[in-house]
């Protein structure tokens, strides 16, 4: 059964414990590209958004694996696409997936420093 965890003014689905993890109102510490790969001059395919630290790392398709690599140096459990367009979410322990747009949508807000931005 799904556990609905609160979120600001907005509540997050997981189908797994580990909804927690999210920190409300999560800012994406590094908006326009993965954190490692910015400081390296690396290339990405695709970006992943940290739900507990807001670490923005590239997907597994990438060379560096950086999401990956953060939750196994952190243990954060849940990540979110950082792509335009894409609401999932996906728990690195329990491997689901779930609905992250009531959380991107507040952080793709704050990135823009539009509103809904905290």
């Amino acid at each position: 059964m799904p556990h609905a965890e609160p979120l600001g003014t907005q509540r997050l689905d997981v189908p797994c414990g580990h909804g927690g993890a999210v920190t409300p109102h999560v800012h994406a510490g590094t908006p326009g590209g993965c954190a490692e790969c910015l400081a390296s001059g690396s290339r990405w395919v695709h970006l992943r958004l940290c739900l507990t630290c807001g670490h923005v790392g590239c997907c597994d398709s990438s060379p560096e694996r950086h999401a990956t690599g953060h939750f196994h140096a952190t243990r954060h459990p849940l990540m979110a696409s950082w792509e335009p367009g894409e609401g999932w979410g996906w728990c690195f322990v329990d491997e689901v997936d779930f609905d992250a747009r009531p959380v991107l949508r507040e952080a793709h807000a704050a990135a823009r420093g539009g509103p809904g931005a905290s």
